[in-house]
């Protein structure tokens, strides 16, 4: 398939491009769910083909096809050529602009030991059906369920500017759940650390069956769990996993420059942290530092580069507490006067244009040791959560509420009793604002996220969140119904 990579940006030149790219896509799925000691549903996909991109007069045009001949491909090009010119013809203001970028020949893999599908499938079902068996032999989980998920994306990528790439990512997405019954109430716990980008050697690293039982123990003892009524002010400890969810929800998604543009505002709404508040704006307190970082170990935004040809990187988005940067990309970057990208381009299928995307997103640990017993004993009253819940939030990404999957009471700087039914209302800036206390690196874990939902049609778009657990004071916490 490398020849056509020439093929197609010959082609583009020939027409008169002032930027092409072509980016050949195999996509393999694997999903496998489990209810009870009932295989519900397997799958196994492969979408194979090619999207072209042509960039014309400060306007884009892009098509593609899955016929992988000479003349498919130049048809394409004319197809993307054409769009572009028309395009061209309602500019956005003067027409865009890319950022520089210089040419890359570059090779990329997920490192990995066991590539997933390369395992049994059988092998893949005894283990989950293990756990579920486990979990059933608890009397009160009623309903026991397995989900995994696998995919591998192998990239061919090729630009007028000379960049030439082979990419090819893998992840992981093992999770199941118990739900118990009793006292007229039912209550679920899950095991869900996210994805991974790795193969099936990190699902063997969990040691699910011996997680099992301690899942099946506490949504038993959610049952029994009182119900937080009062809503006041109170302190928080929110985990990592917790915290995947809500930096996804209030930093991640309104720090997308095209979102920030208002490119989004008939979809998924738009975002308060406007350009101008750059640099000035106190997005959190000073020791709150998010970084947006698309070589992080593990991440499912790691691929090496993003579908524009820009290299992975490292960058603070958050930087002790002011709106340092956002995640952006060769079309948005020069937008605000950037001069170049943060390769945060990516597309779901080869027939997806390529959109601006949240890239791995983390809450950096603390500086001074520190670790969650020393940080619970040092918290008077408060409430812990784990996990993840509901969440609701504005079209402004400014007011949002955030429910969990575990709750406990911290009384007298110790665990005192488990609660259910809990979430907290906040803001943006209050909420990240009151962070008082993150423990050190030793205790940071990871949350990857693989069903971000953007764009028009959908694109479901993947990345990682991390965090060490972290203290939140004086927020608006109270009980569900």
């Amino acid at each position: 398939m490398r020849h056509l990579l020439d093929v197609a940006m010959n082609a583009a030149v020939s027409l008169g491009a002032d930027y092409a790219d072509i980016r050949i896509q195999k996509t393999r799925r694997e999903f496998i769910f489990l209810r009870n000691l009932s295989l519900k549903n397997t799958s196994n996909s492969l979408t194979y083909g090619y999207g072209i991109r042509v960039f014309k007069n400060g306007a884009w045009g892009f098509a593609h096809s899955n016929v992988f001949t000479p003349d498919a491909v130049k048809s394409t090009v004319q197809k993307a050529f054409e769009i572009a010119h028309q395009s061209s013809r309602v500019p956005y203001g003067n027409g865009l602009k890319l950022a520089a970028e210089r040419a890359y020949i570059d090779t990329y893999r997920t490192p990995l030991t066991i590539d997933p599908f390369s395992v049994d499938i059988n092998d893949k079902i005894d283990l989950m059906m293990e756990v579920n068996k486990t979990l059933l032999n608890f009397d009160k989980i009623k309903v026991a369920t397995f989900m995994f998920e696998a995919q591998k994306d192998d990239k061919l990528f090729a630009s007028t500017l000379g960049t030439n790439l082979d990419l090819s990512t893998t992840f992981v997405y093992p999770t199941f759940t118990a739900n118990a019954v009793g006292n007229n109430d039912s209550q679920s716990r899950s095991f869900n650390l996210g994805g991974y980008a790795g193969g099936w050697e990190y699902v063997l690293g969990l040691n699910l069956l011996n997680e099992a039982p301690r899942v099946a123990d506490e949504a038993i003892m959610k049952l029994e769990a009182e119900v937080l009524t009062e809503e006041k002010k109170r302190d928080l400890l929110l985990d990592p996993i917790h915290l995947g969810l809500t930096m996804h929800e209030s930093v991640g998604h309104p720090t997308e420059l095209d979102r920030v543009l208002g490119w989004e505002a008939d979809f998924a709404g738009i975002s308060f942290a406007t350009p101008e508040k750059l640099k000035t704006y106190q997005y959190g307190s000073s020791i709150v530092n998010f970084m947006g970082d698309n070589t992080l170990e593990g991440g499912l935004a790691t691929a090496g580069y993003d579908d524009d040809g820009v290299p992975n990187q490292k960058w603070h988005i958050v930087k002790d507490g002011i709106l340092n940067e956002y995640g952006t990309t060769r079309a948005t970057a020069p937008i605000i006067g950037e001069t170049m990208s943060r390769g945060c381009n990516r597309a779901t299928n080869y027939y997806d244009f390529p959109i601006n995307r949240i890239p791995n997103l983390y809450l950096q640990p603390g500086k001074e040791p520190l670790t969650p017993q020393e940080l619970i004993s040092d918290t008077e009253n408060a409430i812990y959560i784990e996990g993840q819940g509901s969440f609701s939030i504005d079209q402004h990404r400014v007011n949002f509420q955030f429910g969990g999957d575990l709750f406990w009471e911290i009384k007298n700087g110790k665990k005192h009793k488990m609660l259910k039914k809990v979430i907290y209302r906040s803001n943006n800036p209050e909420f990240w604002n009151s962070v008082d206390a993150i423990c050190d690196d030793r205790f940071f874990q990871s949350f990857g996220v693989n069903n971000c939902g953007k764009g028009q049609p959908g694109q479901r778009g993947r990345m990682t969140h991390g965090a060490s657990l972290t203290r939140f004071r004086n927020i608006t916490v109270g009980g569900s119904k």
